[in-house]
């Protein structure tokens, strides 16, 4: 019934996702000529492709150099067993994703071939961008959890050092490599469509692309996620239990822990990154199409996409003159605050960004529509964005960060209210962030507005819903450095977990070993140290990205959403008044939604935790050295198999709830569509933050207070395992919910409409509400399994 069901939601879906944007006519871009340049939108672009591939090449060249990094044998064998785990783990992810894709396609190719008849060479080309989009996504993660695993045993060796600035720098590179990678990668795809697919086809392959790169984040986001937490809690309450230290080798949770730091903190964010950058674009292109004169279309186009092209070189740029800041003032140092290099790399990046982005403009655009300005309001416009994605992480910081007044709040409150106190404190910060944060988002976005009333509907209709998607834009103007910065996360984290699992200490003469093959005294206790205070940053700046993706993404929702809106003008259905009751029903309805989803993502990692509890209580051996590779590798089985039990139930709801509230009524499901993400909004910054301040308490007992082992410790434990699904499972995976209810939502309206339409005027029965109940029930059967099908057995 389960798999049924859900076959029957997905089958469905996609066929109404075909929506008007597969129709859209790319326009000619040689029709747009530069004269400061000297050539049309075609040529420039092409040449654009060059500066990619330079940045592609280094990437790999980062990559390289990574690898080439010395090491100790023992270390490297585990961060070897790290990367074989993984792949495991990814392999069945990607059968996972076959069948998705196996029902997704054969929705696709009905829809284009069965019911708008079009070229069968047409449909197959649709379905190539639909594989390469999942292909994009899942390879980018595989290149993330390579490298993090490459780097992970050269951060711990570097850590043996007197001296730790290679301790940042290393993790730093890997960032940089999987974040320049990854943008690269999905630059070249959309230009190969935008360049090479001809016009009348390259609508309905972006719509393929954005389906399948979509998809593919969605399943990678939630179950890493799911899987990341259980092995996590699994691993950390082992500290109480047994009074075992962190990382300790006799637990067996321990390497499905470093798994899960990949799964989730690496595998997720670079997927949906992949996704979001790829969706953003994809929207502003249908909206400059459909909202602009032919005149302006292949221009603004070209804009965008040489803007995207230069945050590449921009980026690399920024990460030269901080490393080359950094080294000067770090490199002979004992001991510094190591989120410095990081807080100024990404406002280096801003500043860069911000600068050329002016500069590109006015080359570009400076004499479109002369003597309107639009140039600098568009640059500016674009900037607000920008400046987000620097201005959020300072305020997530002043939540998470291991020196923030919120934390340390929280390390007093534990001292002497234990576990309750914790809690409670850690939510106080959750709460108080994403009140300011919002407020941010809503400042920005109000200047961007203030911008779109000076004169750009003389171009362009609705000019504060183009401000947005640009706005949404601008957030991702320093992606590679926003990816390289939550990508600094989860090597710094299976760093610390290296070097307790390889047991350097213990072998024999290892000190006249690393002397003897590499040149230098190791410190093993100021490693340690330098290893915790390290993964303490990593924290933070993971906890950065979070908000960033999740605003690109409620703020990219605005332009989809508008979409629908467009349509229901035009045939006079729109009556979106809060004196409307469906408007305040579906405002009700996603609010539901986003709680329903934050409970039953929890669910699941609260039973899989169980279980791994369970299994690792029972076959812990505290008698010998390390654990048992079987008992490691079961602990692994368990993670991944409620992983995707909880999968299926949240696609489930999400694809059931998504048609049946279209098939209601289409001003219901625009108010569902904005209530998600305003209410996802809030609900992923409350969630990410709290678990960020929990998190980063506990490492001040342990770094700064060595506090180990008391009740001090125990109680930030406690608190430290409630934040992991708050900040790591259900916050983030908001994010690829919101879009794909929109994206998925687009045409389910139109077609319901159109149904409903056509029955009135047949004088037949109008099936709309009935189709509407029916996946109503599909989805309320989902939502119940998400809870009571996922009870602890006994």
């Amino acid at each position: 019934m389960k798999k049924l069901s859900i076959i029957l939601a997905s089958t469905l879906l996609p066929v109404l996702t075909m929506a008007s944007e597969a129709d859209l006519p790319i326009p000619d871009l040689s029709n747009s000529y530069f004269q400061k340049f000297g050539m049309n939108g075609h040529t420039l672009l092409a040449w654009g492709i060059f500066i990619i591939a330079l940045g592609m090449g280094f990437g790999l060249w980062q990559f390289m150099r990574i690898k080439k990094l010395p090491a100790h044998k023992s270390m490297l064998a585990v961060s070897e067993v790290i990367y074989q785990t993984c792949k495991t783990y990814l392999y069945q992810q990607g059968k996972f994703l076959v069948i998705l894709f196996a029902i997704i396609g054969a929705a696709i190719f009905y829809y284009f071939f069965g019911l708008n008849h079009m070229e069968f060479s047409k449909v197959m080309l649709v379905l190539l961008w639909s594989i390469l989009g999942i292909l994009g996504s899942y390879g980018v993660a595989w290149f993330g959890i390579r490298i993090n695993t490459l780097a992970n045993s050269r951060t711990s060796f570097a850590a043996l050092k007197s001296k730790p600035w290679n301790v940042v720098s290393i993790p730093l590179q890997a960032g940089m490599s999987v974040g320049v990678l990854l943008i690269t990668v999905e630059l070249i795809m959309m230009l190969i469509i935008l360049l090479f697919v001809p016009g009348e086809s390259a609508g309905a392959c972006f719509v393929g692309f954005a389906i399948g790169e979509s998809l593919g984040a969605s399943a990678l986001r939630i179950a890493g996620g799911i899987f990341t937490k259980i092995a996590d809690i699994g691993s950390d309450l082992m500290k109480i239990v047994f009074a075992i230290g962190e990382d300790d080798p006799r637990n067996p949770g321990v390497i499905a822990d470093c798994v899960g730091d990949n799964a989730g903190d690496s595998v997720g964010p670079t997927a949906d990154g992949f996704e979001t950058y790829g969706v953003t674009g994809v929207a502003l292109i249908s909206f400059i199409v459909l909202a602009m004169g032919i005149d302006f279309q292949s221009t603004l186009i070209v804009w965008i996409f040489a803007m995207r092209i230069l945050m590449v070189f921009t980026s690399i740029f920024s990460y030269q003159v901080n490393q080359a800041f950094s080294v000067s003032r770090y490199e002979n140092k004992n001991d510094f605050d190591f989120e410095a290099p990081l807080t100024s790399l990404v406002w280096i990046t801003s500043i860069v960004s911000i600068i050329v982005t002016y500069i590109v403009s006015y080359l570009l655009i400076g004499d479109l529509n002369a003597g309107s300005g639009l140039w600098w309001k568009l640059a500016t416009i674009i900037s607000f964005g920008t400046l987000a994605a620097a201005i959020i992480p300072e305020f997530t910081k002043a939540f998470t960060s291991s020196k923030s007044r919120h934390v340390n709040e929280i390390v007093t409150a534990s001292r002497e209210g234990g576990a309750s106190l914790t809690i409670l404190s850690g939510m106080v910060a959750g709460n108080f962030s994403a009140f300011w944060k919002g407020m941010v988002i809503m400042g920005l976005m109000a200047g961007a507005f203030a911008i779109s009333n000076m004169g750009l509907d003389q171009i362009m209709n609705y000019p504060a819903i183009f401000s947005f998607g640009l706005v949404a834009f601008g957030f991702l103007g320093m992606g590679p450095v926003t990816i390289a910065v939550d990508s600094y996360g989860p090597v710094t984290d299976n760093a610390q977990s290296v070097f307790e699992l390889s047991q350097i200490e213990k072998i024999q003469g290892i000190s006249s070993e690393i002397k003897s093959d590499f040149g230098f005294e190791p410190d093993f206790s100021r490693g340690k140290h330098y290893l915790e205070a390290n993964d303490s940053a990593g924290n933070t700046f993971k906890a950065t990205a979070k908000p960033v993706l999740i605003g690109t993404a409620v703020i990219g929702a605005t332009t989809m959403i508008f979409a629908i809106i467009l349509l229901l003008d035009q045939l006079g259905l729109l009556k979106l008044s809060l004196t409307d009751a469906p408007v305040i029903l579906g405002f009700i309805a996603g609010g539901a939604v986003v709680f329903w989803f934050s409970g039953a993502s929890i669910q699941a990692v609260t039973t899989g935790a169980y279980r791994a509890v369970e299994f690792i209580k029972r076959n812990i051996k505290l008698d010998k050295d390390e654990a048992d590779i079987e008992d490691s590798k079961a602990v692994v089985k368990i993670c991944t198999q409620y992983a995707q039990s909880g999968m299926w139930n949240i696609f489930g709801v999400i694809f059931s709830l998504t048609l049946a509230f279209a098939f209601f009524d289409p001003n219901f499901f625009v108010a569902y569509l904005i209530s998600i993400a305003v209410f996802g909004l809030f609900q992923a910054m409350y969630m990410a933050n709290a678990g960020g301040s929990w998190d980063n308490a506990k490492k001040v007992v342990e770094v700064d207070l060595k506090e180990k082992g008391t009740p001090l410790h125990e109680a930030t434990v406690v608190g430290d395992t409630v934040g992991d699904p708050y900040k790591d499972t259900s916050s983030v995976a908001l994010n690829p919910i919101i879009k794909f209810s929109t994206l998925f939502g687009l045409l389910a309206v139109e077609i319901a409409v159109k149904m409903s339409q056509q029955a009135k005027t047949a004088g037949a029965t109008d099936w709309s509400p009935l189709i509407g109940f029916i996946f109503l029930v599909i989805g309320l059967f989902f939502v119940y399994r998400s809870f009571y099908g996922m009870r602890i057995k006994k």
